[in-house]
Formats: structure tokens, sequence, C-alpha cells
């Protein structure tokens, strides 16, 4: 006879079967708190879909104006018997630009083609470059405004004088070291220059070219330079004579004159 405890799943006869647990079933956690994230998804959802049907029919709101958001300045105008480079091209300049163009030398009476103003980099860059391309990309990235003036005089002298503001004194100093380190070359003055009266010579350079460039059909061209540092501004002042005579004198005086203004 085997022992009772060998076969625990028979029961003794007589024995009733155990009484079904009456206690709470065991919550089914999964699937509940599913059920709650999909429901809030849903919201969602929905409260988006009706925010974009209620936004649809109505005007945008205006956003609030920026400060400064335009400047006063002369509109563009066609050409005429009254328009001058600036009027023309009034788009290119803000009033912003003014305040180094004010520093300019005035233009003396009775001149000819006469202009002053401020300049954009890349008109100054395709008149001032012998490579426009490899020049403009300095001026570019450490330039901060420009300014022009020329004049002629009795269409034999013909004179501009050109500020360039760069953003630190950096910036100026380099382009500033770039013209001393060229104007020797034959290309250009064809000589070493002289120190400037009353400039350090850190500061400020003179040079006239050494020879006339001449062209069969031509005047020839001679040409004196002054270029000055002061501060971030770099001043250049060209003195060109279309009979191969340079004053001097005339170009010191220009130039001292515009220091004076700076």
């Amino acid at each position: 006879m085997e022992h009772e405890q060998t076969i625990p799943e028979q029961r003794k006869e007589g024995e009733s079967a155990p009484e079904s647990d009456t206690s709470v079933p065991r919550r089914r956690v999964g699937r509940t708190a599913l059920l709650i994230a999909g429901a809030a998804a849903l919201g969602v959802l929905a409260g988006t879909i009706t925010g974009y049907a209620i936004q649809y029919d109505r005007e945008p709101t205006p956003l609030p104006p920026l400060g400064r958001q335009k400047m006063d300045g002369p509109k563009p105008q066609a050409m005429n018997e009254t328009t001058t480079h600036r009027s023309i091209n009034a788009n290119r300049w803000h009033k912003a630009d003014e305040d180094l163009a004010k520093k300019l030398l005035d233009l003396p009476e009775g001149v000819q083609d006469s202009f002053s103003g401020p300049m954009s980099t890349d008109a100054f860059a395709a008149d001032y470059f012998l490579e426009p391309s490899e020049g403009i990309g300095s001026l570019i990235r450490q330039g901060r405004r420009l300014a022009t003036a020329r004049w002629s005089e009795n269409d034999r002298n013909f004179i501009e004088i050109n500020l360039l503001q760069f953003r630190d004194r950096t910036g100026a100093d380099n382009f500033y070291t770039g013209i001393v380190q060229y104007m020797p070359g034959k290309d250009h003055a064809g000589n070493t220059g002289k120190d400037l009266p009353d400039v350090p010579a850190d500061f400020g350079h003179l040079w006239i070219d050494s020879k006339a460039h001449e062209e069969p059909g031509y005047h020839p061209l001679r040409q004196g330079r002054v270029a000055v540092r002061r501060g971030d501004i770099v001043m250049s002042v060209e003195y060109t004579n279309n009979r191969g005579e340079v004053d001097e004198k005339a170009l010191v005086e220009l130039a001292k004159r515009q220091m004076e203004r700076l």
C-alpha cells in the first residue's frame, strides 16, 4: 500500500474539494497601462487636429515690428541731367555709411567728373585691384565701410581719395603694409618713395612714379600717391597727370587737408 504523500493529486475518499478563492482577482497591469496610454495619445492627436482646424480659417497674427526696420534714404532715380552716381544707385548705400563719407575732403569748385560718397566693396575692388577676385575677399572679411571722392582739374590732373575703414586696427595695418610692399614694384611707383612730412614713418608714405607710363596714341601718365593709416582707417590719395608731370607740393597739400578731416 502506497503512502498517501506519494500521490498528491489524489484525495482521500470522502474529502471535499477546496473552496474557490473569493478574493479580488489579480489586476492585469500591462493591458490597463496600454489602454491608458492609447487614450492619452488619441486625446493629444484629437486636440492637435482640432487646433489646426480652428486656425485654418483665421488670419495670421502679425509679428511685432523690428527696431529700425527701415532706414530713410533716397530712392533710385532714372538717369537724367540732374541725377548723380549715388542717386542712380541709391539702393547700394544706407545712412549708416554716411559717417565715413562725411570725412571726405570737400570737392573743389569748378572740378569735372566729380563724385563723392560711399562706395560698395565690389565696385571699389573692380577699380582698385589688378585682380579684383583676390582683393575683394580680404575687404569683405576685414573691411567695414568705404568712401571715395574723385575729380579732375583742367583735363590734366585726376585726383582720387579713398577712405577704407576696417573692423579693427589690425585690418587697417595689414592693408597699409600691403601698399608699402607693392608700391616699389616696376608696375607701380618703381621706387621706395619717401616719408610724408609731419607723419610718423610707420604710418604714412609718399611715392611718385619713377617714369611716366607711355602707350602709343595716349598721353604719358604719371602718378603720385600718399597712403596713411590712422587708427582703423587707411587713407589713399592718388594724383595722376596725363602730361607726365606730378606736382608733389599739391599732392602733399591734398593729403594734409584730408588728414585734418580725419
